[in-house]
């Protein structure tokens, strides 16, 4: 009988090609985005490495979530990479204003793009702060907080943060109704803060109790990125989950009395 093992591999090695071929999944902004938010996700400007992984982090329906619209002033904590700044500036176009705010310590990484971005957008501003001593801008719109949380409460004193802290300066810098969006790969339910600094999750219950008790109401517990074959057991960086990790996407708003 002959060997199927040659037919076999020369099927497997013309999948791999067709998937290959086909590249990332395709994006679509959904029909009801308004035209800024899909103005922005179009841009030309964006970067083709970007503009590849929208299929998984869905940008329109995020920015959607936190209420991004033309003129609104808006601080991004955590902007290193510029995946969302880059859409941040078109929404909101030349009327607005977006904040970047990173932490020092993501200078090595982060700092001279920050730089070269504000240098190179009327409408952005780049600073770095601990977020322990920043002083936001007031009256804001909106705050968004992508995959980031879980790296605050740190082992080095100089970089971990008071969360309870920071979320009390976010509520103060935001406008009455203003909306504060947190983004972060889940970790095991009650886990807490137990796998932030190893698989780089947070559980949403501690995000949530911390968030409100600064004096925000949580306004959508969105599924929007889940993922239920994502066990959450594994590190966000392993081979096959990075990219496609279950997260949470809540959405608090400062009340408005």
């Amino acid at each position: 009988m002959r060997s199927l093992r040659p037919t076999l591999a020369a099927a497997a090695l013309l999948l791999l090609a067709n998937a290959a071929a086909q590249g990332p999944a395709a994006y679509t902004v959904p029909a009801g985005a308004p035209a800024s938010i899909k103005r922005a996700i179009e841009s030309s400007a964006r970067p083709a490495e970007q503009r590849a992984r929208d299929a998984d982090r869905k940008p329109a329906e995020t920015l959607m979530l936190a209420g991004i619209a033309e003129g609104q002033r808006v601080v991004e904590l955590a902007s290193f990479g510029q995946y969302w700044t880059n859409m941040l500036v078109e929404a909101v176009g030349s009327s607005g204003q977006v904040y970047m705010v990173d932490m020092p310590w993501t200078d090595r990484f982060g700092g001279e793009a920050g730089r070269a971005f504000d240098t190179a957008h009327a409408n952005a501003t780049y600073t770095q702060a601990h977020y322990n001593q920043m002083q936001l801008p007031q009256n804001v719109d909106a705050v968004i907080f992508v995959q980031f949380y879980h790296d605050l409460k740190r082992n080095s004193a100089t970089e971990s943060v008071d969360t309870a802290d920071m979320n009390k300066k976010i509520l103060a810098a935001l406008k009455p109704g203003g909306l504060y969006l947190v983004v972060d790969h889940k970790a095991e339910a009650g886990s807490g803060w137990r796998d932030a600094m190893t698989l780089h999750r947070i559980d949403p219950a501690a995000i949530k109790s911390e968030v409100t008790a600064a004096g925000f109401e949580l306004v959508q517990d969105s599924p929007l990125l889940a993922n239920p074959a994502d066990d959450v057991k594994q590190s966000m960086r392993a081979e096959g989950i990075r990219g496609r990790t279950d997260q949470a996407v809540l959405v608090f708003r400062k009340p408005t009395r």
